[in-house]
């Protein structure tokens, strides 16, 4: 699993003026952030709006993504659900048709599941692959938090669980998770602005979104995290820290895609519900990115 350490990137689905997913801009982000140095690349999360494409658009985006990736870094596939049965249905066709490195699962959303129900969903689903699995907590879009007991838990019951990625935003339970994990399983961070704490806390690396605008200035953060380079560690990340709040003030993806479409890789749309970034943000964002020059 050391393939999974270091920069993932989450990667967005960019979007044509008619809605329909923007194939060549699409190919454009993967080239971006392969040249950007990222370790691995992540299709289909919550950045990807995957819960707004069609199943036949997720084919079509994972199709894309491997074609332009060439097999030059892990691709690893967002597969989660509130539905139990129809995630482990959707990892063994994703399994079948394209042998992700992993999968990226995320904690059951709407549903409320305590911490038994969180553990024998993934007990279900990672029993349902030969395919590594990333958990992934993120309260703040679920409303259930995967307890470092019961991370520890599942890690420890299935084996192929091989990685969190802990979006908890609380920095305490981040560390909990650490000290307690199972050899060998990896602690990702979800959180851009914390990546350099969370590193130095013991974590693994990051699933991101800002690496999708800037790849090689944020996988700088991490390399030099893991390397324990704190001092240079510190420069690059404050070099682009406003840039980081300002990514995420009007939400994701409509921040990143922005940044995106200032650099004329792909455009600023998204689906409804979600609506793009105001110009008043582009702008501010313009201006940071002149006086980084």
């Amino acid at each position: 699993m050391k393939d999974l350490r270091g920069t993932g990137v989450a990667l967005v689905t960019p979007f044509a003026e008619d809605g329909s997913v923007d194939h060549p801009a699409l190919r454009k982000v993967v080239r971006h952030v392969i040249n950007g140095g990222v370790n691995y690349l992540v299709g289909l999360g919550t950045t990807g709006e995957s819960v707004t494409l069609s199943n036949d658009e997720q084919h079509e985006v994972i199709r894309t993504i491997l074609a332009e990736n060439s097999g030059q870094v892990p691709v690893v596939l967002g597969a989660g659900g509130n539905n139990t049965a129809n995630v482990m249905e959707t990892m063994r066709d994703f399994e079948a048709k394209y042998s992700p490195a992993a999968f990226l699962s995320v904690c059951p959303y709407y549903n409320k599941p305590n911490q038994e129900g969180l553990f024998r969903h993934f007990e279900a689903v990672s029993g349902a692959t030969d395919t590594p699995v990333i958990l992934y907590n993120v309260p703040g879009r679920t409303s259930s938090n995967l307890l470092p007991s019961t991370v520890k838990r599942i890690a420890f019951a299935c084996p192929s669980t091989v990685a969190i990625k802990e979006a908890s935003g609380n920095v305490e339970q981040g560390m909990e998770v650490v000290g307690s994990k199972r050899p060998g399983f990896l602690v990702l961070s979800g959180d851009d602005t914390l990546a350099i704490s969370q590193i130095a806390a013991g974590f693994d690396g990051v699933i991101s979104v800002m690496a999708n605008a800037m790849p090689r200035e944020f996988t700088k953060i991490v390399n030099h995290s893991l390397a324990g380079e704190f001092n240079e560690a510190q420069k690059a990340h404050y070099a682009i820290f406003g840039l980081m709040q300002l990514n995420f003030t009007e939400g994701n993806p409509a921040g990143v895609k922005a940044m995106l479409e200032l650099q004329g890789i792909c455009s600023r749309k998204v689906r409804l519900p979600l609506a793009e970034a105001t110009d008043e943000l582009v702008g501010k964002m313009k201006q940071m990115f002149e006086m980084q020059k």
